[in-house]
């Protein structure tokens, strides 16, 4: 379980991934699933080579511990990540058990309770990064640009994804998302509605997704080559910023109705960032909310981050996160 809130910890069922997307013409004889219309079927995602998706008794360890992910430029990761034996046509390949095991860092734990959760936290981790650097590969052998969009609940992600996945397919370029939320697939109908390919994962009281979650819902969702893959995770200020899903970059949402000192109250999240989104900006005029500050509140906690303000609601500053995915791409596809 999660030491700070719980996650996984008992009762709530297991992940779920449940797939809308629509039907469409692959390259290469199509991919592998099979019948892959993805129209309200579920994948049940626990279970792969015997890995529990219930991280069942980690601590998340967030005290101090520092996942190395700060400031630094996540699609120089891995790329070229060739000869693993899985087929581009499929979804990243699992971990073997030897290779899950391989990923654990110390023995069986200490004699002490503190020393047994750092042990079951290195675990995790270490299994989870091998996990990501495996789908960093895969979807850098397609071209495909992934990105992690955090924030706490209520920030105005979905929204955001809405009219992006509208926009962006109006132009004809290739959007995919996969979903994330503890129940329901509301969000990813909203994105279907909006014309974009959307896998949902719901991950019961788990608190975050991670790379494992991240592989079943790219072999479900099976994005093109060469398309935008825009991963809404799990409304959380804390644990997100700890996991890598194998991502190429981070990006943190807040909103004007959050409060200025957002940045300082939840630092670990703003330095893995690679993009800061202020939204909301339309309601300015009617909330205490002092933007200045709260971009400088970002940058003392992570220098290099850069702050877009935008209204997902008005498009208002859109253009800007579109220009900042182009230049993603064209880094991606060098």
């Amino acid at each position: 379980m999660c030491g700070t809130c719980g996650c996984a910890d008992g009762g709530g069922g297991g992940t779920r991934i449940t797939g809308f997307t629509r039907p469409h013409a692959h390259p290469n004889g199509g991919h592998a699933q099979g019948g892959h219309d993805g129209h309200g079927h579920d994948h049940e995602a626990h279970g792969h080579d015997g890995h529990d998706h219930g991280h069942d008794g980690h601590d998340h360890g967030h005290d101090g511990h520092d996942h190395g992910h700060g400031g630094h430029d996540h699609g120089g990761h891995g790329h070229g990540h060739v000869g693993h034996g899985h087929d581009l046509a499929r979804g990243p390949a699992p971990l073997t058990p030897s290779a899950a095991a391989h990923g654990a860092t110390g023995g069986g734990g200490t004699t002490t309770p503190d020393g047994e959760t750092v042990t079951l936290e290195e675990r995790v981790l270490a299994k989870n990064e091998k996990l990501a650097a495996r789908n960093r590969g895969w979807l850098a052998e397609r071209d495909i640009v992934a990105v992690n969009m955090m924030s706490s609940p209520g920030a105005g992600k979905t929204t955001l994804l809405e009219r992006t996945v509208r926009e962006l397919t109006g132009r004809g370029r290739p959007v995919a998302v996969i979903e994330g939320d503890q129940e329901t697939t509301l969000d990813a109908e909203r994105i279907g509605g909006a014309g974009g390919d959307v896998v949902q994962i719901n991950t019961g009281v788990g608190c975050h997704l991670d790379a494992e979650m991240t592989r079943d819902a790219l072999t479900a969702l099976a994005p093109r080559p060469g398309s935008l893959v825009l991963v809404e995770n799990v409304g959380n200020l804390v644990c997100p910023a700890l996991f890598d899903l194998g991502e190429d970059g981070r990006v943190v949402i807040i909103s004007v109705t959050e409060g200025t000192d957002k940045p300082i109250k939840y630092p670990h999240m703003f330095a893995v960032a690679d993009l800061v989104i202020i939204n909301k900006i339309d309601l300015l005029p009617h909330v205490d909310f002092d933007p200045d500050q709260c971009e400088k509140y970002a940058t003392s906690v992570n220098p290099g981050l850069r702050v877009l303000r935008v209204s997902a609601t008005t498009g208002e500053g859109m253009p800007d996160w579109y220009d900042w995915l182009d230049e993603r791409q064209r880094r991606a596809v060098r």
